[in-house]
């Protein structure tokens, strides 16, 4: 008995010991500083001198670029959950539903609902992440893999997407939000189309006070209601989706605290609000509204002639009694001044909850699960993000000012523009106009894919439903492409 209880006692120790067990003793991933870089090599020379110096390095990368190329595939891979989950009941000869209204469908495929898994975008880099934590052990040993996944990867603007996603979606929030879009929208009317350009509009300036994740899950949400329930054609779609993420990246940027990849270099750089808008601002909302004028004019007819629900312009549920509302604005308020600080704003979270809880006659069921998703997609990218700063960093540094503009927004398609932005802080003998440069680059390229900004993937988690087979890639890029070139011009010619 004594020896049972012995072992027992090692066994729960065990995993305290592996907590406690000391960082490597050479840092992971290896400080930029410490390569040693040819002098006289070029770009390309000083890649393949890292990836001499540290072999791990194109491993990681290899590991990143096969997520990459996974979220590509997505979609097919839902598909092919479907079908065999559709097999799996024809089989058994039964219908799926849930008769016995426990909230879980009666009958599931194992195997069905782990491709769903797969296919799910935003899943794949936690999916691979696995994968990219093995090799670590592998080459580097379980210590290291511990300290780069447990104590140096920064996982604060995950949790804190998490969080405001879950505030912003409330019924008290979507009501106000929703009620000052109205008056917007009834400048035209109240149609669809007067709907899409104050949202499109409006939202995406707004993120710089409520922060881009906040203002993507307004707008997202609200065209959800108003927009994409009418059934508007696939281009349109695309286009709408695109023109969504392009606005939000640059919408961000007339402060310096709402949009992460400004967060990253504000205080290393020493901007503050005045400078953001002075040099930023005006040129996001020149794009944003040169952006909204040509698709308008683009898909004019389809908009004219989309039909507003019946009584889909109507608000539903009784009124949220001020107070309520201003709580929650509190809340959403408390939770941005917080932002960096996860024990704060997690704390007032739960808060939040017990409030919810006793206004629950005022309030919409708090759904965690597209919020958690967002989270477990961004913290896989930033697990892999922080292995890819040993090319990212020369290729940045090596360009001049219009280059890098379009280096920053072509890397920003495959990698966190956040990421981007934070590489250039450590690139040394930045000028003015190269840091101009290489934000404006970033914030550009924002809507490119659904990885490029991080507020993306919860725009596309309440969107998708939407799309027969979920966002494909390809659609995302051809319809958020123009809008970026316009967005483009704005920063660098205007």
């Amino acid at each position: 008995m004594i020896r049972r209880a012995m072992l027992l006692c090692l066994l729960l120790a065990a995993p305290a010991a592996w907590a406690a067990s000391a960082a490597p003793a050479a840092p992971f991933p290896r400080d930029l500083a410490a390569y040693a870089d040819p002098a006289a090599g070029g770009m390309m020379d000083v890649i393949k001198a890292r990836a001499a110096a540290e072999p791990f390095n194109v491993v990681a990368t290899i590991i990143f670029i096969l997520a990459v190329l996974h979220t590509f595939v997505a979609p097919k891979i839902r598909h092919w959950g479907h079908l065999v989950e559709e097999r799996h009941c024809e089989r058994l000869k039964i219908k799926r539903g849930d008769r016995d209204n426990d909230g879980q469908p009666d009958e599931v495929s194992f195997w069905g609902q782990v491709l769903h898994f797969f296919g799910e975008v935003e899943a794949v880099f936690g999916i691979w992440a696995v994968a990219l934590g093995a090799s670590i052990i592998w080459f580097k040993g379980l210590d290291t893999a511990t300290h780069y996944i447990a104590d140096t990867v920064n996982y604060t603007e995950p949790m804190f997407v998490v969080i405001i996603m879950a505030l912003a979606s409330t019924r008290p929030v979507m009501r106000l939000a929703e009620q000052s879009l109205r008056l917007v929208a009834s400048l035209g009317g109240g149609r669809p189309w007067a709907w899409w350009l104050a949202i499109l509009t409006v939202a995406p300036i707004l993120g710089s006070f409520i922060t881009e994740p906040a203002a993507m899950t307004i707008a997202a949400l609200l065209l959800a209601k108003q927009f994409y329930g009418l059934k508007p054609s696939g281009r349109l779609m695309y286009g709408t989706l695109g023109l969504l993420f392009v606005n939000i990246s640059i919408g961000g940027t007339l402060t310096h605290f709402a949009a992460p990849p400004v967060l990253m270099v504000a205080a290393a750089w020493g901007w503050d609000m005045a400078y953001m808008f002075t040099h930023f601002g005006w040129h996001a909302i020149t794009g944003i509204v040169l952006s909204n004028i040509v698709y308008s004019l683009v898909f004019r007819k389809e908009l004219l002639a989309l039909q507003p629900a019946t009584g889909g312009d109507a608000e539903e549920g009784e009124p949220v009694p001020v107070w309520v509302t201003v709580v929650h604005l509190a809340f959403l308020g408390f939770t941005v001044w917080a932002a960096h600080h996860p024990v704060l704003f997690i704390g007032g979270f739960l808060f939040f909850v017990a409030f919810a809880q006793a206004t629950g006659h005022h309030q919409s069921k708090v759904d965690l699960r597209s919020p958690l998703l967002v989270g477990f997609f961004l913290a896989g990218l930033v697990i892999h993000g922080g292995l890819q700063g040993w090319w990212i960093e020369p290729v940045l540094g090596s360009l001049g000012e219009v280059p890098l503009f379009a280096g920053a927004t072509i890397l920003t398609a495959f990698n966190d523009n956040a990421l981007i932005t934070y590489l250039a802080t450590l690139v040394p003998n930045f000028t003015e106009e190269l840091k101009f440069a290489v934000v404006s680059g970033a914030v550009t390229g924002g809507g490119l894919t659904v990885i490029a900004n991080a507020p993306n993937p919860a725009g596309q988690s309440i969107l998708q439903r939407y799309f027969p087979g979920g966002v494909s890639p390809l659609g995302l890029l051809l319809g958020a492409l123009v809008p970026t070139l316009i967005v483009a011009f704005s920063f660098m010619v205007l």
